[in-house]
């Protein structure tokens, strides 16, 4: 699957970085409940789960959830994408979080702001420490 090869890719890429260092656990960005049903899989999190297999790092899938059906991303402008993300994402697993140095995996980078969102609401349930990946740029 091409998550799992994005994956071996990345770690070929930062294998040797601080990144790693004293990180516990991955979370992947969340898609919304429908959204997943739909495409089937979310490719976040298969390539969380795969760098969490290689780095024997605790995945916590679900440790975020996406409470509200937004727009895409991709289809909208800079400022829009701030405000599409805004209250929609809610820490579920707390205690899984609490006190650690958190890994959050996107597939794509825009703007940040899923990322900026995401990384919030970890911090607020008392993530020690959020630390973000993404595989692409767009």
């Amino acid at each position: 699957m091409l998550g799992q090869a994005l994956a071996r890719k990345c770690l070929s890429v930062l294998d040797a970085s601080e990144l790693w260092t004293g990180l516990e656990v991955i979370v992947p960005v969340p898609l919304y409940s429908s959204r997943q049903r739909e495409r089937g899989f979310n490719q976040s999190e298969v390539i969380a789960r795969e760098l969490s297999r290689r780095k024997k790092i605790r995945l916590v899938s679900g440790a975020i959830v996406k409470v509200k059906d937004t727009p895409p991303q991709a289809s909208l402008e800079a400022a829009a994408r701030r405000e599409n993300v805004k209250g929609v994402y809610r820490v579920k697993q707390k205690e899984a979080i609490k006190g650690k140095v958190v890994l959050l995996v996107d597939d794509v980078f825009t703007t940040g702001s899923t990322i900026e969102a995401c990384s919030r609401v970890l911090m607020e349930a008392g993530a020690k420490e959020v630390r973000a990946m993404t595989v692409a740029q767009a």
